[in-house]
């Protein structure tokens, strides 16, 4: 397979998507920052250019129980699809993340008493669905919004449920297994476009549209650009891994140790 055919099958539209926004006003610009803070240096390396975009306004507080799905879009600041939906009840328009499955004119919104049973993208908090469902758009805190299970093609497995204590035991999509609480809400499906992660961008112009700058290597710069630089040949460094101002990248702890953590 050339080139040219992995570009075309990587960047294939689906014919049921929308060309423009749902609603306008649902959207609101953005400023390009190119990896700078407020005093104007770089705080990000490789980033800068890319095409001008839009941000949508998602709704991650599930506030709207009874909708029907009129638009699938591409959305240009996450992974997964998005869908523009109106509120059957108010009438009101607004941009959910779509679940892998759902077409046009399906509805969306909370379980009812009389659905016998769940249907991909049913909301419900975690005392409701069944164990082993797989859940996006997880909540870490009843009330806060959706954080967990947002990125294309992932989910969040529900284990155990622990009424007595009222927690959730669940599987993140890095296989870490969490516990949080049963009232929290979840979305009943696997978020859309699995096959993200597939794609090949194929060529570097495609890299900079997407707001990517070249990266260079450590071993290629000179000593005065980089710990890794210099030598005679090519040299792998001679020294563990680091940054350019000479931390380890690999071996230092992250995380914050388990007493300053807070239990749900």
């Amino acid at each position: 397979m050339n080139n040219k055919t992995k570009y075309l099958n990587s960047y294939k539209r689906n014919l049921d998507f929308s060309v423009k926004p749902f609603d306008l006003s649902l959207t609101k610009s953005l400023k390009k920052r190119g990896g700078r803070n407020n005093t104007g240096r770089i705080t990000v390396r490789h980033r800068g250019g890319g095409h001008k975009k839009r941000y949508r306004l998602i709704d991650f507080k599930f506030k709207n129980t009874n909708a029907l799905i009129k638009t699938i879009e591409y959305d240009p600041n996450r992974t997964s699809f998005i869908a523009g939906c109106v509120n059957l009840e108010t009438n009101e328009t607004f941009y959910t993340l779509l679940s892998e499955g759902l077409k046009k004119n399906d509805k969306i919104g909370s379980k009812k008493s009389t659905d016998p049973v769940f249907k991909n993208g049913h909301f419900s908090s975690l005392r409701e669905f069944p164990l082993g469902s797989l859940l996006h758009s997880l909540e870490l805190k009843p009330g806060k919004g959706a954080q967990l299970g947002r990125s294309a093609g992932t989910y969040v497995k529900l284990l155990q449920k622990n009424l007595e204590l009222n927690l959730a035991k669940v599987k993140l999509p890095s296989k870490k297994e969490v516990f949080v609480p049963l009232d929290t809400k979840a979305v009943l499906g696997v978020v859309s476009n699995p096959s993200h992660s597939s794609k090949i961008l194929s060529k570097a112009g495609r890299s900079r549209w997407l707001g990517r700058r070249p990266s260079v290597r450590g071993v290629a710069m000179n000593p005065v650009d980089h710990p890794h630089g210099g030598g005679e040949g090519k040299t792998s460094g001679g020294r563990p891994s680091v940054t350019p101002w000479g931390r380890l990248t690999k071996g230092f702890p992250t995380r914050k140790s388990s007493k300053n953590k807070k239990q749900f």
